[in-house]
């Protein structure tokens, strides 16, 4: 292997996975979580043509708080593992799927070779899982042995969804992320129509991915390492040779989605990466078409967001949120998702006030395609260039640098410079108006050699020049041409250029830079001269008639938030009202809250909540404790009107509570995280929420504010917020008149530890003017530190309720965590601090 791709083997696992967000993500360890969490064993596909037993797989079951439910199976992309997948998982669970995350064969302890998801090995294995989801209670199913599942997974992991999808007609919806449509068209890049085939092969990356999967469970050294045989023999090829024999080529085919998008007939959700020069947009693109082409009547929704394999800007929480709202609409019958085509524009721009570095996010009714709706012709002048192909290849190029994540985007700025006599320059006048380009430009050039039947490999970009003359090549992407058989002659070859998202100002002039050289691909041995010219007059620019999203809504949603936002106003003052007639009124009571033998049964014989009754004095923090699915964020719904019981009751200040009941007028309410106008300013946030209320009278703003500890970021808009910031914005909400009680639904998340210590105060000092504070808390040091009373909640019932004084007096003084384990039993998962590290979680 060359020196350049040994010394890049460090961050492979990164760079295979990085700027994934629909499905895939990077975790050092597995996130704390409270429970529902498994570990599991279970047999896969066949081990190999010769050998029919089954690999052992790798798996970790998430069970949701409510079962059963929806199932999601996450994959992981090349050189990771289950863990890489953890955080992605959790929020499944918590969105109540039960999630199936596992080790591909040949990564993490699965057993097996690597097969580059071939249909009889790794997807035959992702069946397997499929088949097992069937057996399970947790799981709904639409048949017997159909269980109602999704697949989702990211780069490695987003070909196997596609895939599975293709061959098994049990799953019923998919999300794919930077991704391939085909492995050879990927691989061996060509944007000249009519070039030759295979294109021009992208050794450096090529190299890396199979460097990833040369280390043996063992230890021992061997040419192929995990990889099979044939996939071996492939790449050896392809390293030595820089072509594809045809049985590499019918290999690579059929572990490519290309090969079964007419069978995608499933909701799909496909993201493709700006900044990726690996699977390039035009690959979720061919993805896209693809199906639509074959199944036009099934729901594709088409995402460029910014992040890829070579880096860019981080949106994995948009993107994980998407991902988790696409499989609540198509396997829970949750809020539709539109299929608008969505785009990220990255840094400022005419359409936002966005400082450099952020992101717009902008959507069209409809996916144009690599075309877009639109195309300006924009002239570029430029005289026939001759160009040197140096003899080895060197010096050469760099544009991009594929494994290096996020530093890969300052080549685009730093290192991606033109080389003197290797490369011919085609420019515009300057823009006489602001330019929008989305989508991949266009070009024809004449291309010949000095010497006849000459084999010419070349790359093509097209950059944007400022007035000072400084060059910027959007995410450090070249079009890699090959020819054959180039004479004197001029040979004419039209050229797909990189599909960019940018904006050109008006004054910026745009570019074709042609160049014999890049370092990411194999070259010539050369040496050869050859002469460059443009065969047509003008660069075709694609536009798409895009409109700004904020936090990834649709613009048509903010006149339909307004109207939302009145009808709560109108439903806060109308509950707020004196009862009717009809109410009923339950004998009062001294303490705030009561709950007496409280039932929640949900469909199909699950009963969240069975027969729970305590009570809750004035002026107390209580902490209501207990795994996933325990039953308390149900509990908690139903203290706060949100739900309907089944039986029993709840008493707010001695009022029976239901939609409408005047004491809810007197609680505030944090549970499951904060409504928030990602358009409006924090200030402006709490001053609407307040108005809406309907209430009157003092919302204590300044303390509330201090409270929520944002100083000036109080006036910016939310959608700039972290998610931290966001949490304490949603508190201070919740506190706005300083209710006379308070449910706080885990109000510790996204804050770090000396956050959390400012809360536990502000908890502490709330209760203790006379106030009442109910937290739902997975982390029980800090529960032990700030709550004088618990409720502990285990399979829908109270175990044990107190004081936390008494509690772990009564078991010899020990701390909190260790009663909770012995009280919940084993199984279980619990965060003991707020740290979050591994050696924060307990596993009983």
């Amino acid at each position: 292997m060359r020196p350049a791709a040994a010394g890049l083997l460090a961050v492979l696992a990164v760079a295979s996975l990085a700027g994934s967000g629909l499905a895939v993500g990077i975790a050092a360890a597995p996130p704390a979580r409270a429970a529902g969490i498994e570990d599991l064993r279970l047999p896969g596909g066949p081990t190999s043509a010769e050998d029919p037993s089954p690999v052992d797989l790798d798996v970790r079951l998430h069970l949701p708080e409510t079962v059963p439910a929806p199932a999601v199976v996450l994959a992981h992309g090349f050189g990771g593992s289950k863990d890489a997948v953890d955080e992605e998982a959790g929020l499944l669970a918590d969105r109540g799927f039960v999630v199936l995350a596992y080790s591909a064969r040949g990564f993490g302890t699965s057993t097996g070779s690597i097969s580059m998801n071939a249909p009889e090995f790794e997807v035959a294995d992702a069946r397997a899982l499929v088949d097992w989801l069937a057996t399970r209670p947790e799981v709904v199913t639409d048949a017997p042995g159909d269980p109602r599942v999704g697949i989702a997974g990211g780069s490695y992991g987003g070909a196997l969804a596609l895939l599975a999808a293709g061959y098994d007609d049990r799953v019923d919806a998919i999300a794919a992320d930077i991704t391939w449509n085909d492995l050879e068209s990927s691989l061996f890049g060509q944007s000249a129509a009519d070039g030759a085939s295979p294109g021009v092969y992208k050794q450096l990356w090529a190299g890396l991915f199979f460097s990833a999967g040369l280390t043996t469970a063992d230890g021992t050294v061997t040419e192929c390492g995990r990889f099979t045989e044939a996939w071996c023999r492939a790449y050896t090829q392809a390293a030595t040779e820089g072509t594809v024999s045809d049985e590499g080529a019918a290999l690579m085919r059929r572990s490519s989605p290309v090969s079964i998008t007419d069978r995608i007939d499933v909701p799909t959700l496909l993201g493709g990466g700006q900044s990726d020069s690996l699977f390039p947009l035009a690959q979720v693109n061919a993805n896209a078409q693809q199906i639509a082409a074959a199944n036009p009547d099934t729901p594709v929704k088409v995402v460029w967001h910014a992040g890829g394999h070579d880096g860019g800007v981080n949106e994995s929480e948009r993107l994980r949120e998407l991902t988790a709202s696409w499989f609540t609409d198509h396997l829970a019958g949750g809020p539709p998702v539109p299929t608008d085509f969505e785009v990220s524009l990255v840094e400022g721009s005419a359409l936002s006030d966005r400082a450099s570095g952020t992101v717009t996010v902008l959507s069209a009714p409809t996916y144009p395609g690599l075309d877009g709706d639109t195309t300006a012709d924009v002239p570029v002048l430029g005289p026939p260039q001759q160009v040197l192909a140096p003899a080895g290849g060197v010096p050469a190029a760099v544009t991009s640098l594929p494994g290096a994540g996020g530093l890969a985007a300052l080549a685009g700025d730093l290192v991606a410079l033109p080389l003197p006599n290797q490369t011919a320059t085609f420019v515009s006048e300057p823009l006489p108006a602001p330019q929008q380009v989305t989508g991949a430009p266009r070009v024809r050039l004449a291309i010949s050699a000095d010497q006849p039947a000459t084999d010419v490999t070349l790359f093509a970009s097209v950059r944007v020049v400022s007035p000072q003359g400084r060059q910027r090549l959007p995410n450090g992407l070249v079009a890699p041409i090959r020819l054959e058989a180039v004479g004197p002659e001029p040979t004419t070859v039209d050229v797909e250029l990189p599909a960019i998202v940018t904006e050109v100002a008006a004054g910026d002039r745009l570019a074709v830079v042609v160049g014999t050289t890049d370092q990411a691909f194999r070259l010539p041995t050369g040496p050869a001269v050859y002469t460059v010219a443009l065969a047509g007059p003008a660069l075709a620019v694609p536009g798409v008639d895009l409109t700004p999203m904020a936090a990834g809504l649709p613009t048509w949603a903010w006149p339909a938030g307004g109207l939302a936002v009145a009808l709560l106003a109108w439903l806060v003052v109308t509950v707020a009202r004196p009862r009717h007639r009809g109410d009923h009124a339950a004998s009062p009571s001294d303490d705030p809250v009561v709950v007496e033998g409280l039932v929640k049964q949900f469909p199909g014989e699950v009963r969240a909540v069975d027969g729970v009754s305590f009570r809750v004095p004035r002026g107390v923090v209580l902490g209501l404790l207990g795994p996933n699915g325990a039953g308390k964020s149900t509990t908690m719904r139903m203290i706060m009107g949100l739900i309907t019981p089944t039986d029993g009751e709840a008493r707010v200040f001695g009022e029976t509570v239901h939609p409408g009941a005047a004491a809810l007028a007197r609680v505030g309410c944090f549970v499951e995280g904060p409504g928030l106008l990602p358009h409006l300013t924090g200030r402006q946030n709490l001053d609407l929420f307040w108005r809406a209320s309907g209430r009157t009278g003092d919302p204590h703003l300044e303390e509330v504010l201090e409270v929520a500890g944002l100083g000036s970021a109080i006036d910016r808009r939310v959608r700039t917020y972290s998610q931290g910031m966001r949490q304490r914005l949603g508190i201070a909400q919740a506190m706005l008149g300083l209710p006379d009680l308070l449910l706080l639904d885990e109000p510790t998340n996204g804050l770090d530890p000396p956050q959390i210590k400012e809360m536990r105060q502000v908890v502490q000092d709330y209760a203790r003017d006379g106030r009442t504070v109910i937290v739902s808390s997975h982390l029980l040091s800090e529960v032990e530190q700030s709550c004088s009373h618990v409720v502990v909640m285990g399979r829908g019932r109270v175990i044990a309720e107190g004081t936390v004084a008494d509690l772990v007096a009564g078991h010899g003084g020990r701390r909190l965590e260790d009663v909770f384990l012995e009280m919940v039993g084993e199984g279980h998962t619990v965060v003991t601090s707020g740290a979050g590290t591994d050696e924060d979680v307990v596993r009983s």
